[in-house]
């Protein structure tokens, strides 16, 4: 069977080392090219045989199958362009877009492959699909609060995981998320307003990502909570979603489409 040519974007940061060492060990996958910013002290180094690190993006992808990339909104947006023009599909665990943003990946979804999850960990798209079922079930009486904890490096918050359990939750529950949002408290805010949805953040360390929505009522409270130890848990969520969009047509994906949980 022909192997998945995969490229890694952002391949000399955390992320990147990870996935480059999981698609190493991939059977069906082989490691087609790695990309760095221009100017990294990286480029050139070599990271598999063959492969040694590259800012030419043309490059890297032509004749590749998928890219994973785990960047930021502005050079995933590059990415984007470039992988549109020459058919490579692409797996997305980039955070922090805008709206304006979100609708470019949607237009190129009409010409390409892409899956786009806020987090590829299989356990937390299992905890969007819990949520469905406990927000239902806990629509009245109950205060929604959702805490997540990451590393002192994260440079967005709430962090896109977050901000999509509250999604989840909204949509079950027939609320606008911008609308019904809380980012923060402070000094005399009133009561709690029961129809919001509140966020708490944590940044320090080493923390890999941590996620609970606490569901807060009168005698009693539920908590559901995914821990992640390794970004590990990510990299084998992202190369789960390339193998799927090489057997898939064109279009806007999510980890709940690889995963059959739809």
């Amino acid at each position: 069977m022909e192997k998945t040519k995969v490229v890694i974007a952002g391949s000399g940061g955390r992320m990147g080392k990870v996935l480059l060492d999981c698609v190493a060990q991939a059977d069906d996958l082989v490691l087609h090219a790695a990309l760095e910013h221009t100017g990294s002290p990286l480029l050139c180094n070599v990271v598999a045989e063959g492969v040694k690190i590259t800012a030419d993006m043309e490059a890297a992808l032509k004749g590749a199958d998928v890219l994973i990339d785990f960047t930021r909104p502005e050079g995933t947006l590059r990415h984007l362009e470039v992988c549109r023009k020459l058919g490579v599909n692409m797996v997305i665990g980039t955070t922090g877009f805008n709206a304006q943003q979100k609708a470019s990946l949607g237009a190129a979804a009409q010409d390409i492959g892409i899956m786009f999850a806020p987090n590829m960990s299989v356990g937390v798209n299992l905890l969007f699909k819990l949520l469905e079922t406990a927000s239902r079930v806990l629509d009245k009486g109950y205060d929604i609060e959702i805490i997540e904890a990451h590393h002192r490096h994260k440079v967005d918050a709430p962090s896109g995981t977050a901000l999509g359990l509250g999604e989840v939750i909204a949509k079950t529950l027939g609320r606008d998320l911008e609308k019904c949002a809380v980012y923060g408290r402070e000094g005399i805010t009133g009561e709690r307003d029961p129809s919001t949805i509140g966020f708490a953040t944590v940044r320090g360390g080493d923390i890999v990502g941590d996620h609970t929505v606490l569901f807060a009522g009168i005698g009693e409270r539920i908590e559901i909570t995914h821990k992640a130890s390794s970004r590990a848990t990510f990299a084998i969520g992202a190369l789960r979603a390339a193998r799927f969009l090489k057997a898939n047509k064109a279009g806007m994906y999510d980890m709940q489409d690889v995963l059959g949980l739809k």
